[in-house]
């Protein structure tokens, strides 16, 4: 495919390109994408009828948060100093989310990818229309709506205010979306690839953390102000700067022309609209190189593969061979390295909270050993197709115990590293470091719990991955409730499975015994309960291959 016949750089509007196609003009082509957008979200609807009522549901939940939120601005506007302030950090988060999540979300919004567009004749500027209008349809653009109107009037005063909004709220608004598929576009490549889909698996628990930062700086500030006692001079220094960064400026000039400064207002309007044309030129630029450029991941590179010699220390056998394939799959496939850091993320930000408010404990060791022993639910699953490779070669009672020993170890050599490692962070935090040996022995003991019951469960109850690789979806449709039997099942089966441990600890807190045993105890009792869990499951896995199998291979 030529560049002239993609881009229309040299084709008119219903001409026929000299690959035998016609351009089509472009108000076919903007009718097109819209009417495309409204499909994908009409047959999104009609996949399951749960799947619309979450839609549903969760689109009138936002409304109602973002309505209640708006209004709480407009009854913020003249009762408190530094109204206006609030509005401007709304602004500043929702920027910051419209441009983040393409990021991380870029992979499970079809919508939102250019590149799969690149192999049909259409020109630059009717795709950039029609996709600017197919982006503004949806519950995300119009509770966005409704926040931008409810920052406004936090601020604004007045008539000329009124005309002023008129104006800024539409801009603000396009300015966020257009950078959101600016961001998108520009990025587009890089997240479809693997790298990129570990970039999104990084970069959301960097942001789930720094909300929570956020979330804790912000009860630090208002959590102690009850009623006309609400202090808003915080916000002051940060919105002073904020609120001449567009798009946040667009949404603050009703408020600076409410206040008589009509020039400032002026101005402020002016750098959103520079921002927009700039944002919409990189849009377009980003469309017409990927539309005429090839994409350099096509290209076949060989590559030798090089053994590092870090594999020699493996078991040897069947074992060692499964522990290196786990390993392999937890580092390279998204969802597998997206399981993975999402328990230790979840760990941290407990922990991390548990220590800014107060009630840290060196026992918040425990829940390394619950997510991470979760990493053993659904191992079949997560092979897909390629269990077949894997069932062809069970031949044997002892094969299977291999296949499930190996993945056990594989989950145990970075898990256990881990629990040490937050344990001392603990210790070091809480100063009990008396309580670090029996924190370690509980986390490992409840590790060998969930390392039992997710071979169970891989066994009896697996289901369906879904076909593509992206790291945020982590089943098919239509598994729900194998997903609850799997996930909460094993939750309060662990739970069930290590009160011997827990037991012991508790006695031994109350009456002021020795807890030091459990580095011995809980590491002991995990492993003979994981030892019991393998043995179960292997006697079931020759015989239910068929059922995994089938679950495996489903899309």
């Amino acid at each position: 495919m030529t560049g002239a016949a993609v881009t229309g750089a040299a084709v008119p509007d219903g001409r026929t390109v000299p690959d035998g196609r016609t351009v089509p003009d472009g108000r076919t082509v903007v009718r097109g994408l819209v009417a495309l957008k409204l499909r994908l979200l009409r047959n999104g609807l009609r996949r399951s009828p749960g799947r619309t009522a979450v839609y549903v549901v969760g689109g009138v939940l936002g409304l109602v948060v973002a309505g209640s939120t708006a209004l709480g601005m407009a009854v913020l506007n003249g009762r408190y100093a530094g109204s206006g302030d609030t509005g401007v950090m709304l602004l500043g988060v929702l920027t910051l989310g419209w441009a983040a999540l393409p990021l991380f979300l870029f992979s499970s919004d079809e919508s939102a990818d250019p590149t799969r567009l690149t192999m049909l004749p259409l020109r630059p500027g009717p795709l950039l229309r029609g996709s600017l209008l197919a982006s503004l349809i949806g519950p995300g653009p119009l509770i966005s709506l409704v926040l931008v109107t409810g920052a406004v009037l936090s601020g604004a005063v007045g008539g000329a205010s009124a005309a002023a909004a008129v104006v800024g709220v539409p801009l603000a608004l396009l300015c966020l979306v257009t950078l959101s598929r600016a961001v998108a576009a520009g990025n587009a490549r890089m997240l479809s690839s693997r790298r990129g889909k570990d970039f999104a698996i990084f970069g959301g628990l960097a942001f789930a953390l720094l909300v929570q930062a956020a979330n804790v700086g912000s009860q630090s500030i208002f959590g102690r102000q009850h009623g006309k006692d609400i202090d808003l001079s915080p916000l002051r220094p940060i919105a002073a700067v904020l609120r001449w960064i567009p798009p946040i400026s667009a949404a603050d000039a009703p408020r600076t022309v409410g206040e008589g400064h009509y020039a400032l207002g002026l101005l402020q309007l002016a750098a959103a609209g520079a921002l927009l044309v700039l944002l919409l030129r990189w849009w377009r630029g980003s469309l017409q190189e990927l539309m005429v450029t090839a994409d350099a991941s096509t290209v076949e590179v060989a590559r030798g593969v090089q053994n590092t010699g870090g594999w020699r220390f493996l078991p040897e056998g069947r074992t060692g061979a499964v522990m290196q394939r786990h390993l392999r799959y937890a580092w390279r496939e998204p969802r597998a390295k997206a399981a993975l850091f999402t328990s230790v993320g979840m760990t941290l930000v407990i922990c991390v909270l548990s220590v800014v408010q107060g009630w840290s404990s060196v026992y918040l060791l425990a829940m390394t050993g619950t997510f991470l022993g979760l990493q053993m639910l659904n191992l079949f699953g997560m092979d897909g197709s390629a269990f077949w490779m894997v069932a062809a070669t069970l031949r044997t009672p002892a094969d299977a115990r291999d296949e499930l020993r190996g993945r056990a170890y594989a989950v145990l050599s970075y898990a256990v590293p881990v629990a040490v490692v937050l344990g001392l962070v603990l210790a070091a935090v809480t100063g009990d470091w008396a309580g670090l040996p029996s924190a370690v022995g509980l986390a490992v003991a409840v590790l060998g719990c969930g390392i039992a019951l997710g071979s169970v469960f891989s066994v009896l109850a697996p289901y369906t991955m879904p076909a593509d690789s992206n790291p945020m979806r982590n089943a098919a449709p239509g598994q729900g409730g194998l997903i609850l039997l799997n996930q909460f099942g094993s939750m309060i089966g662990v739970a069930v499975l290590a009160l011997p441990v827990g037991g012991y600890l508790f006695w031994a807190l109350v009456s002021d015994g020795p807890t030091w045993p459990l580095l011995l105890l809980g590491p002991l009792y995990g492993g003979l309960v994981a030892a019991l869990g393998i043995r179960l499951a292997a006697a079931r896995l020759l015989e239910r291959i068929p059922e995994i199998m089938a679950k495996a291979i489903e899309r």
